[in-house]
């Protein structure tokens, strides 16, 4: 019995520790990140040193307020949620320039990047906007976007009554 006792003892002698790989990639909304599990757990090293690095935003969210929208659209191949001018895409590749990410490439790669991500977004790139018209286009766009969101949740509704 004694022996079984003292294997036993040895075996839990001879577990580590989980060892964490040294570099994790995390999106943390500002103000959520918490010292809890399951994030803190695997922020702390071994030793309790720490570097963070922080990079701006994501294309999509400067896009979106570059166009004045709070989302992208449903079907981005079909409609247009908003338009943004080559300023507007200028602009925001100088923003994403300061990233590490895009280090060491040009200017007018960072540009079709981002007009890439422009157009999975649903927005469409012009050369100038004019405001009265892009105006009329948001309000339109609203009235789009209710009877969307409205056609979801009796989508979501009937498919509660089937369950």
């Amino acid at each position: 019995m004694s022996k079984k006792v003292s294997a036993v003892g040895k075996a839990a002698k001879n577990v580590s520790k989980v060892v964490h790989p040294p570099y994790m990639r995390l999106t943390i909304p500002a103000g959520e990140a918490a010292a809890g599990p399951p994030l803190g757990p695997q922020l702390g090293q071994s030793d309790r040193t720490f570097d963070i690095k922080t990079t701006m935003p994501p294309s999509t969210y400067f896009l979106k307020m570059a166009a004045g929208i709070k989302k992208g659209a449903m079907k981005p191949a079909q409609e247009i949620a908003g338009k943004v001018s080559l300023k507007h895409i200028y602009e925001i590749a100088k923003i994403k320039s300061q990233d590490e990410a895009f280090d060491m490439v040009p200017m007018e790669e960072i540009c079709r990047s981002v007009i890439g991500t422009a157009h999975s977004c649903g927005i469409q790139v012009v050369k100038e906007i004019k405001p009265e018209e892009y105006g009329k286009f948001l309000q339109e766009r609203k009235e789009i976007v209710a009877q969307q969101e409205k056609e979801l949740e009796e989508q979501r509704q009937a498919k509660m009554l089937r369950l």
